[in-house]
């Protein structure tokens, strides 16, 4: 049985494929080998994933937030091979996926924006260049931690606009010695801020929030995917929650600067599968 995972920085999604080719899948929370050691890793899979399976595991393919170098995907790889005895295991980045997934065999331009944000240059058949992200404290801009980031920010400062405020409040009610707290002493930041975006779906019609969201996706673009030779030329697809609940925004951003983004998915796992099943 092969088994495929997708994981951010939050969740990850699995899919089962067996050897008639029937497909099931599992969820688990998400890994990130920069946050956490094999070990911790290893004790996760087997206390969320080992359950929901039932079949011998022959092959994995892993790809994953974090896994941008070799010793990150080693850290990942030796905690797949502390829980499973599968012979074929790899473990690559998420950016990969979102190719794979996107793409297929086609040349593009793959994107990610989701917990944080990403992209590449992809030939049909490998990544060909790709703008660093730099993370979500030096980039990511568009992503859910760059939102929430960008909300927390306007609400301690007060150039949130005071409606928002007292919603904002309402919501989360964050203090400056908490949010201090979980940004500069807790692990996982990132996550942390992600949760803060959440209030900009349930405010996207107030015209400062479209207006944010609208921002970090022209931000995305501008320190990105315009740096790509021939960006014009080159379908452009996304995938990852936050380019896929606020499409409308995404392709809006495109539009106004003169390229056609082509598929918006939630998640590259459906792809993935397909990809692997025709391997």
């Amino acid at each position: 049985m092969q088994l495929i995972a997708d994981s951010g920085s939050t969740k990850t999604d699995w899919r089962l494929i067996d050897v008639e080719g029937e497909i099931s899948q599992a969820k688990t929370v998400g890994f990130n080998p920069y946050h956490q050691s094999s070990k911790d890793i290893a004790q996760k899979l087997q206390q969320e994933l080992l359950p929901q399976l039932s079949d011998e595991i022959t092959s994995i393919y892993f790809y994953g937030a974090g896994c941008s170098t070799e010793s990150a995907c080693q850290t990942v790889k030796t905690a797949l091979q502390q829980v499973f005895s599968a012979d074929q295991i790899e473990v690559h980045n998420d950016l990969l996926a979102a190719a794979r997934a996107l793409c297929g065999h086609q040349p593009g331009i793959a994107c990610i924006i989701g917990t944080g944000a990403n992209s590449c240059q992809y030939d049909g058949q490998k990544i060909t260049d790709n703008v660093p992200p730099l993370g979500y404290i030096m980039g990511d801009e568009g992503s859910a931690t760059w939102l929430g980031k960008q909300l927390l920010n306007s609400y301690f400062k007060r150039w949130m606009p005071e409606d928002l405020q007292i919603s904002f409040n309402k919501r989360f009610s964050p203090t400056v010695s908490d949010v201090l707290e979980n940004v500069y002493r807790q692990p996982q930041a990132n996550r942390y801020l992600a949760q803060f975006s959440r209030f900009t779906f349930h405010q996207l019609k107030h015209p400062w929030v479209a207006k944010l969201v609208y921002d970090g996706f022209n931000a995305f673009f501008e320190k990105n995917i315009v740096q790509y030779a021939d960006y014009q030329q080159k379908p452009i697809h996304f995938t990852g929650g936050v380019a896929f609940y606020y499409s409308n925004l995404l392709r809006q951003v495109a539009n106004d600067r003169g390229v056609r983004v082509q598929n918006i998915l939630e998640s590259p796992i459906a792809g993935l599968t397909l990809f692997h099943q025709g391997k």
